[in-house]
C-alpha cells in the first residue's frame, strides 16, 4: 500500500511528500514510466479492457461492469487527501515487496495530480496483469527476456502441431489405401506369431530354470571343491612342515653320523695300546703312564708310585696275552691295580704280591723277589710265543732266571732287591719296561682289529 501524505494549507510552511515510482515485477528495479500513462479516458480503458477473443454476451456485460466501477474507482472523493491503492504481490518472484515504492518528496501544489497518475497507472497495470499471467509493470530487459522465451515457447508448439499434421495425413492415408482383409490376416499372422513366441519363451523358461538349477548344483560343487582345496592345502602345509622337519632331523643324524665315522676313522687309526699304555723314561727311571719303576738313594721314590706302576706293567701283559690267547705256564697274572700279584698254577694257595709297603729290603721280602722274577718268567713266555709267528722278532735285551742282560756291555742285572742294589734294580727295571714296550708294539702292529 502506497500512501500520499497531504498539504497543510493553514501552515505556510509546505508539508513533505512522497514521490511514487513503479518498480519491475521480476527484477525489482525503478521504471521511468512514460508520459502517455499519465492519463486515460474512459473510452480507452475500456478498449484496453476489452477481451481478445470473441466473447460472449455475459462476459461483456462483466466487462462492461467492471469498466463502470473503474471508472467509479478514479472517481473516488479525495475528503482525507489521502490516495490509496493496494498492489498484489508478484508471481514472478517470491519477494514478498509491493507494487511499487515511495521514494523522495513533492510539494504540496501537484498532491492530488500525483494521485490521479498514481490510479490511472496502477489500475492499467492491474488491466495488463489480470489478461495474462505475468506480472506488470515490467523493465525492458525483462520484457526482452519474456519475449525470447514465449517466441521459443511458440516456436516449438509450431514444430509438434506440424508433427502431429503429418502424422494425420500419414494416418488417413494408411487407412485410405489398405485392405480389411489383409491386415485380418496380418492380425492372424500375428497371433500365430504370438503363440509361436510364447511358446517359445515358455521353452526358454523352462531352460532358463534348467539352467538356474545346474548353476545352482555348480555352485553347490564349487563351494565343496573350495572346502576339499582348503583342506588339501592345510595337509599339504602340514605335509610339508613335517617334510622340512624330517629333511632337518635327516641333516642333523647326517652330520652326527658323518662326525661319528670320523671319530671311528680316527679311533681305527689309533693303538688302544698305545693310549692306554705309554712307556717311557724319566732319567734313570723306566715310567709307564708317567709312573716310575725304580728307586734311587738319591731319588726315594714312594712305594705307592712303584705300587701304581707294577700295577700298570701286569695289566698290560695281561691285556697282550689276552689279544694273542696265550695262556701263562706256571703263573696267572691278577692285575689288581697298586695291589696285583701272580698266583702259582701248582699251588693255588700260592700268591705272589707285587707291591711293597716299607724301605728298602734285601734279605726278608722273598715273596716281593720271587713275584718279579715270575712275572718276567711271563714276559719270556710271551717273547717265545711271539717269536713261533715271527721268526724275526726280536726283544733289545735277554732275559733269563730273573735277570736280563744289556747286549751293548754283556752285563746282566737282577730283578731281584735281595742281594742287590737300588741302581741295579732299577736300571733291571727300566730294561724290563722297554721289552715290554717292543711287545706292545709287535702287537700293535699285527693286531690293527
Amino acid at each position: 500500500m502506497a500512501t500520499l501524505k497531504p498539504v497543510d494549507s493553514s501552515n505556510k510552511l509546505a508539508l513533505p511528500t512522497s514521490q511514487v515510482n513503479f518498480v519491475c515485477q521480476k527484477c525489482f528495479l525503478p521504471l521511468r514510466l512514460d508520459p502517455s500513462f499519465h492519463s486515460l479516458d474512459p473510452q480507452t480503458l475500456r478498449d484496453l479492457s476489452a477481451p481478445l477473443a470473441t466473447t460472449t454476451s455475459g462476459d461483456k456485460e462483466h466487462w462492461d461492469t467492471c469498466t463502470t466501477e473503474d471508472e467509479e474507482e478514479y472517481n473516488a472523493n479525495l475528503e482525507d487527501g489521502v490516495s490509496r491503492k493496494h498492489i498484489q504481490p508478484s508471481r514472478l518472484s517470491t519477494n514478498d515487496s509491493g507494487g511499487f515504492t515511495v521514494l523522495g518528496e513533492s510539494d504540496i501544489s501537484n498532491m492530488e495530480n500525483l494521485s490521479h497518475r498514481v490510479k490511472v497507472t496502477s489500475h492499467l497495470f492491474d488491466i495488463m496483469s489480470g489478461e495474462s499471467d505475468i506480472d506488470h509493470p515490467l523493465c525492458e530487459e525483462c520484457t526482452d527476456t519474456l519475449l525470447d522465451q514465449l517466441d521459443e515457447k511458440l516456436k516449438i508448439t509450431e514444430d509438434e502441431c506440424k508433427d502431429y499434421r503429418d502424422l494425420l495425413e500419414r494416418l488417413n492415408q494408411s487407412q485410405d489405401h489398405d485392405n480389411l482383409e489383409s491386415l485380418q490376416e496380418e492380425i492372424e499372422e500375428l497371433k500365430k506369431e504370438q503363440l509361436k513366441l510364447t511358446e517359445q519363451l515358455e521353452e526358454v523358461e523352462e531352460e532358463r530354470k534348467q539352467i538356474a538349477d545346474d548353476m545352482q548344483r555348480e555352485k553347490g560343487e564349487v563351494a565343496r571343491l573350495q572346502q576339499e582345496e582348503e583342506r588339501y592345502w592345510k595337509e599339504y602345509s602340514e605335509y610339508k612342515r613335517q617334510y622340512l622337519d624330517f629333511m632337518d632331523e635327516q641333516r642333523s643324524v647326517d652330520s652326527r653320523l658323518k662326525y661319528a665315522q670320523v671319530q671311528l676313522d680316527k679311533l681305527r687309526k689309533t693303538n688302544v695300546f698305545n693310549a692306554t699304555f705309554h712307556i717311557w723314561h724319566s732319567g734313570h727311571f723306566g715310567t709307564i703312564n708317567n709312573f716310575r719303576l725304580g728307586r734311587l738313594p738319591s731319588v726315594p721314590v714312594e712305594w705307592t708310585e712303584i705300587n701304581a706302576a707294577w700295577g700298570q706293567t701286569v695289566l698290560l701283559l695281561h691285556s697282550l696275552a689276552q689279544k694273542m690267547n696265550l695262556k701263562f705256564k706256571r703263573y696267572q697274572l691278577v692285575p689288581y691295580g697298586n695291589h696285583s700279584f701272580l698266583e702259582s698254577l701248582t699251588d693255588k694257595s700260592k700268591e705272589l704280591p707285587l707291591y711293597g709297603s716299607g724301605g728298602f729290603r734285601f734279605f726278608w721280602d722273598t715273596k716281593y723277589d720271587q713275584a718279579m722274577v715270575a712275572f718276567l718268567d711271563c714276559l719270556q713266555q710271551f717273547k717265545e710265543e711271539v717269536e713261533r709267528g715271527d721268526t724275526g722278532f726280536c726283544l733289545p735285551y735277554k732275559m733269563s732266571q730273573g735277570r736280563i742282560e744289556d747286549s751293548a756291555s754283556g752285563t746282566s742285572y737282577s730283578i731281584k732287591i735281595q742281594f742287590n742294589s737300588e741302581e741295579q734294580w732299577t736300571k733291571a727295571l727300566k730294561f724290563m719296561l722297554t721289552n715290554l714296550k717292543w711287545g706292545l708294539a709287535w702287537v700293535s702292529s699285527q693286531f690293527t682289529k
